[in-house]
């Protein structure tokens, strides 16, 4: 597998990222996770706007889905006038009313699935082209999901939003990269279910025996050295923070 950064700023973009979104391919399949604000146009820099296979949406907090409004005029007003096929896209219950809404004034309350094919994601384990996933459902204030993603003998997990939770050390048990949102500081924010830390990310990595940590969705606020010192000091493993358009080899 293939994951590359198209962005990782969490709550709002920074003026070196944008929000969450991470292109992972495998025999010719791009499936992209999340599209948040400003990620539509940093994806065209790695693949053409109707070449992804399929879009799996963690949770519906704008700066995860918002740029899928974006996305729905590339699709469905293609500029050489014929409108593309749906796409695949799985997300919570509510998905498609969600970026309806988002969106306002849609040519009709079904035109989003004229070019996006909706589903349900539950905690479940299914296939996406040629990956196994598996999705469990973590500590949000919304429903929120994290992913495992299987192909090759190896293993890519993305933990979305969330706080500690068993969840996710089930979903990054033995991961090869554990990419793994740390928008907390260590003694400064403490509010359950919401978001991880730097030392909890790497707490959770620990425990799940991941081989490798990556740290994602820092606000443009945090200080990511900080979060990235906290997770060395309780993680022995390889550890980075999340960089815009850098590619890692799973």
């Amino acid at each position: 597998m293939k994951l590359t950064v198209v962005g990782c700023s969490g709550s709002f973009p920074s003026a070196e990222s944008a929000c969450s979104s991470y292109l992972v391919e495998a025999d010719g399949f791009r499936l992209l996770l999340d599209m948040g604000n400003g990620a539509l146009g940093e994806l065209q820099r790695h693949c053409g706007l109707y070449d992804l296979d399929a879009i799996f949406l963690s949770h519906l907090h704008a700066d995860h889905c918002i740029d899928m409004c974006a996305y729905f005029v590339a699709r469905y007003y293609r500029h050489d006038g014929g409108r593309c096929d749906p796409i695949p896209v799985y997300g919570p219950e509510g998905t498609e009313h969600r970026l309806t809404t988002a969106y306002a004034d849609t040519p009709s309350a079904s035109s989003m699935s004229e070019v996006f094919d909706f589903h349900t994601v539950k905690p479940s384990t299914f296939e996406i082209g040629p990956f196994t996933v598996h999705t469990e459902r973590v500590a949000h204030p919304v429903e929120a999901y994290g992913i495992r993603i299987e192909h090759g003998g190896r293993i890519l997990t993305y933990s979305g939003d969330t706080g500690v939770t068993p969840a996710l050390d089930e979903l990054a048990r033995d991961a090869d990269l554990f990419l793994c949102e740390a928008a907390f500081t260590h003694g400064k924010e403490s509010i359950p279910d919401l978001h991880l830390n730097g030392r909890e990310a790497g707490e959770t990595a620990t425990r799940a025996g991941a081989r490798r940590l990556v740290l994602t969705h820092i606000p443009p606020w945090t200080d990511p050295q900080v979060n990235l010192t906290d997770a060395r000091a309780v993680y022995e493993g390889p550890v980075e923070l999340a960089v815009p358009r850098r590619s890692y080899e799973i």
